[in-house]
């Protein structure tokens, strides 16, 4: 007899496994079905481990410049497997947390592949065989993987995807990083700090080019003056692999194609999901060149089947995945009668994006070029961090936060930054443009001193002529 359940969550990345936390909060009998590791390729192979690796990378770049600060330090050395060690400590002890809010959640765990019968059947094939598990609804949370070049597949040695990039069997000495969204610039960066020689290849006409033009080439000035040659409007034409490297031709802006040797090279050029031989087909799920579609609360238009995270249409991001997996577990509990939640359907226009390079940048909302197009008659503000007493002090006085708002209402638009700690402020404008927060609220906000906050504040009032301290 299968074991039956009212939600059965197909994936246990940032998505699923928080889905089926908040499908057991409210009062469902949860369980959820995973092939490899609890926590999915986030908090094992991705957001959470990368940043293990970046932190090791900027300590190594700020022991490198002790000076800088009257301090001394000498002979500094990087240990490249301690600093992978360490990664993988950290990604095995939030595994380890995931596992144990399963345990404190009552939600069953199912090890395996699962695949649909129908929108009510999912079959697992794994550590106890093969089980049948029914469930009223089922959220499909498969996530995506790391696309390959067709003309030169990674293979973990001398071509990587961003897996390998993780766990490299040796130093790279001389890198190629191809694309520059933010897996690939924060790879460029880290082994950047950690000696490699780095080129990175991107395709459009300018570097993270889902940012705001201005945040793109202050970022391209920084990562050049550290040491990286950045190459845009330029493409692969093609690779030869051999034992002792890679060859590259690479084809320029101006046309010209040019042939270069390097040691390693990591491909970045996006993502694929996960959604082949799940069963989607069979029962009618719409998808578009493999992503699933969906509504804003994440259903599929097959009844009971529901779908979050990577594998439904971006941004790839897993804090949208979480946030999606919590409406969807919601809309759940209120089809089963649960009258006292009341989902909200996802909001795009208020999903910040970081990169956690050096220097970091973050975002939320539209950049000034994207308002301009969409109609809107703004007024943008910016205001640079060397006008920051705090960035000052913390020896990093380098990039800018800019606002732009709407001039006839008010209304915050987007905020775009590059600098120290940006990831953390952009937190701000979120909860300002989820509040729905005008020009006005935020001019008559006390911000501490002395805080990098205070360069929020005064972005915003540069975009009324009001800025104090530039």
């Amino acid at each position: 007899m299968a074991d039956s359940y009212d939600v059965i969550v197909l994936g246990s990345g940032p998505g699923g496994y928080v889905a089926a936390i908040r499908c057991a909060q409210l009062g469902l009998k949860t369980a959820i079905v995973e092939r490899e590791l609890l926590g999915g390729i986030c908090l094992n192979w991705g957001c959470i481990p990368t940043k293990a690796l970046l932190r090791s990378g900027e300590v190594f770049h700020l022991m490198k410049h002790a000076k800088d600060y009257g301090l001394a330090a000498k002979e500094i050395e990087a240990d490249l497997d301690a600093v992978v060690k360490r990664s993988r400590g950290v990604a095995k002890q939030l595994n380890s947390g995931v596992t144990g809010l399963m345990k404190k959640n009552k939600i069953a765990v199912h090890m395996g592949t699962g695949s649909l019968k129908d929108a009510t059947t999912l079959e697992v094939k794994g550590e106890k065989g093969t089980e049948t598990l029914k469930a009223k609804h089922i959220i499909v949370a498969t996530g995506a993987r790391a696309r390959d070049l067709p003309f030169a597949p990674a293979d973990g040695k001398r071509v990587w995807t961003y897996r390998h990039a993780m766990t490299p069997s040796e130093m790279p000495s001389k890198l190629l990083v191809i694309g520059s969204g933010a897996i690939g610039i924060e790879f460029a960066s880290f082994y950047n700090d950690m000696g490699a020689e780095v080129t990175v290849v991107e395709m459009l006409d300018r570097i993270v080019p889902v940012e705001d033009k201005d945040v793109s080439a202050a970022l391209e000035k920084s990562l050049t003056r550290q040491g990286m040659k950045i190459l845009t409007g330029a493409s692969l034409e093609s690779m030869d692999v051999k034992a002792s490297g890679v060859s590259p031709k690479i084809k320029g802006k101006d046309g010209k194609v040019v042939a270069s040797d390097y040691s390693h090279v990591i491909v970045a050029i996006g993502i694929q999901p996960n959604t082949e031989n799940v069963g989607l087909e069979k029962l009618g799920v719409k998808l578009d060149r493999g992503f699933i579609q969906i509504d804003n609360y994440g259903r599929t238009g097959v009844k009971g089947l529901w779908a979050i995270g990577d594998c439904v249409p971006g941004p790839w991001l897993a804090h949208k995945a979480s946030h999606e997996g919590v409406t969807a577990a919601e809309s759940i509990a209120q089809e089963l009668g649960n009258k006292d939640v009341h989902p909200h359907p996802l909001d795009r226009q208020n999903i910040p994006g970081c990169t956690y390079c050096h220097p970091q940048i973050a975002s939320v909302g539209m950049t000034e070029a994207r308002a301009k197009e969409s109609g809107y008659d703004v007024k943008v503000g910016t205001f640079p961090f060397i006008g920051n007493g705090k960035a000052i002090a913390l020896g990093e006085p380098e990039g800018f936060i800019k606002t732009v708002f709407d001039a006839k209402t008010g209304e915050l638009l987007g905020a775009h930054m590059i600098g120290p700690e940006v990831t953390e402020l952009i937190q701000g404008y979120v909860v300002g443009k989820t509040l729905e927060t005008t020009e006005a609220e935020l001019m008559n906000t006390i911000f501490a001193h002395p805080t990098l906050s205070e360069a929020m504040h005064e972005s915003v009032l540069a975009a009324h002529g009001r800025v104090i301290h530039i």
